[in-house]
């Protein structure tokens, strides 16, 4: 352990734990050099070579992951990480990959494996995401990383600034933003059939883990009998430290605070990206959770309406978006709505079960002249009512088709043919306004945001929280990376 920390701090600059300083400041050196004092620069990689990659994470969504990076047939798979490295959901990936080299703690991956490839995967709960991501970015390594990005406001902020520091290749993991609903969305709005949005309808309200929990708990369960597979301290990173319990790994780290995003990070990511991205949207300056049932502060609630107000942009008026879970808190959708459609690709849970819901994941568009409808993922969008979508049949532009899916996307950004389409420049701030809507989800308060200074005004727990919890001990460093 202490030769890990060794090379951690080695690897260190000297940015300031949990401090945003302006980009040009805060990267003004032009050199990235490693541990050694060498000049680090990312493998430049032909388009007829395959790409060596390391995945960290390789159960349930991890596997997923792997799975879909490799059938593309542009990378080869050279290391595995995974803290419960045998367990059942991880065989099947290791069996899969026999010659890849394994390891059950990243920061030794790094400090062993480091010229066996070229770009990292990371497919791990959402509060891991920061430490493995940007020691990749720091020893010049593409990173590939599931939604949403972080977990916390400020590790976004940092991960968007290394981006431009260290010059590697990025791309966060909300697939369908590569697929049909991006190239419409794009060529819609380039060609004004999506113009003056004003409000946004977004909704997720399929059964979600902690939808049967009492909401009286009070701490976290404990469970002393830790699987033998699983190294645990590692498992918890940088989160503060906690007794093991299974309702933590394998998924349900997603219901609580300080290890997941809700169902909020989870589909938000599928479901108003595009919008986020072309209609300019940015950070709001206001969260208002209108509904919250069933809260609780330590996990998310059972039900939650919350009101995102962003300002006028550009010669685009101020927009709002509500975003709706829960199995009960259906929005109103507007007359002539009909059935929603869902994307075929969408991906089952990591328990292979898709709940139905009475709406759906999707949203709908409220724009001056006509309002549209969409479900999640790649679904494209569709004019509502009937009437209007047939009167505007004539004068819709043609959409180009998607070149590559979203692992090729990844791919051929490393080998110059093409740029990614969610690198962290765009994914990142449509992670951090998870991250406000998250806080005030867990605060049950609106909060006010300044979008210039990037603080909350209003509330100062709120504020402490887009920090987040402090790294335990030793996991301190790499926010000094």
């Amino acid at each position: 352990m202490n030769s890990r920390r060794k090379f951690i701090k080695r690897t260190a600059g000297a940015l300031g734990a949990f401090t945003v300083v302006p980009g040009h400041v805060l990267f003004a050196k032009p050199e990235i050099r490693n541990a050694a004092g060498e000049l680090v620069k990312p493998r430049v990689i032909a388009p007829s070579d395959k790409i060596n990659m390391a995945f960290c994470g390789i159960g349930n969504r991890g596997g997923q992951i792997l799975q879909a990076h490799n059938s593309t047939g542009m990378i080869n798979t050279t290391v595995l990480c995974d803290v419960d490295m045998g367990a059942k959901h991880t065989v099947k990936s290791i069996e899969d990959h026999p010659k890849a080299k394994q390891y059950q703690d990243f920061r030794e991956m790094f400090e062993k494996s480091a010229r066996e490839f070229d770009a990292v995967c990371v497919g791990t709960p959402d509060f891991s995401h920061f430490p493995i991501t940007i020691l990749a970015m720091s020893q010049g390594k593409h990173v590939y990383v599931e939604k949403p990005l972080t977990r916390t406001f400020y590790e976004s902020e940092l991960l968007i600034e290394a981006a431009k520091k260290y010059g590697v290749v990025t791309q966060m993991g909300n697939q369908g933003h590569s697929e049909g609903n991006y190239y419409q969305f794009k060529s819609w709005v380039e060609n004004g059939i999506i113009k003056d949005v004003t409000r946004i309808t977004a909704h997720m309200n399929g059964r979600r883990r902690w939808h049967d929990w009492d909401v009286n708990i009070k701490k976290y369960p404990v469970n002393p009998v830790i699987p033998e597979t699983l190294d645990w301290d590692t498992w918890l990173m940088t989160a503060e430290e906690h007794g093991y319990h299974e309702d933590f790994v394998n998924g349900q780290w997603r219901c609580w605070y300080e290890h997941g995003m809700g169902a909020l990070g989870d589909w938000g990511a599928h479901i108003i990206d595009t919008a986020h991205q072309f209609l300019e949207l940015g950070l709001p300056f206001e969260v208002d959770p209108i509904k919250i049932k069933g809260h609780n502060k330590l996990f998310f609630p059972m039900e939650s309406t919350l009101a995102f107000k962003f300002p006028k942009r550009k010669n685009m008026p101020a927009c709002t978006i509500t975003w709706y879970d829960g199995m009960e808190n259906i929005p109103q959708v507007p007359e002539g709505f009909g059935e929603i459609e869902v994307d075929p690709n969408i991906p089952p849970a990591s328990n292979g079960v898709m709940q139905p819901a009475k709406l759906g994941a999707g949203k709908e568009i409220y724009g001056k002249d006509l309002t549209f409808k969409g479900g999640s993922h790649g679904s494209t969008l569709s004019i509502i009512p009937p009437e209007a979508a047939k009167d505007m049949e004539s004068k819709l532009p043609e959409v180009p088709e998607s070149p590559s899916n979203h692992f090729e996307n990844f791919h051929r950004a490393i080998q110059g043919t093409e740029k990614t389409n969610s690198p962290f420049e765009i994914s990142g701030p449509l992670s951090q306004v998870f991250c406000l809507g998250t806080i005030a989800q867990r605060l049950n308060t609106k909060i006010e945001f300044d979008r210039k200074e990037k603080q909350i005004t209003n509330n100062k727990l709120a504020n402490e929280l887009l920090k987040g919890t402090p790294p335990r001990k030793g996991w301190e460093e790499f926010y000094k990376l």
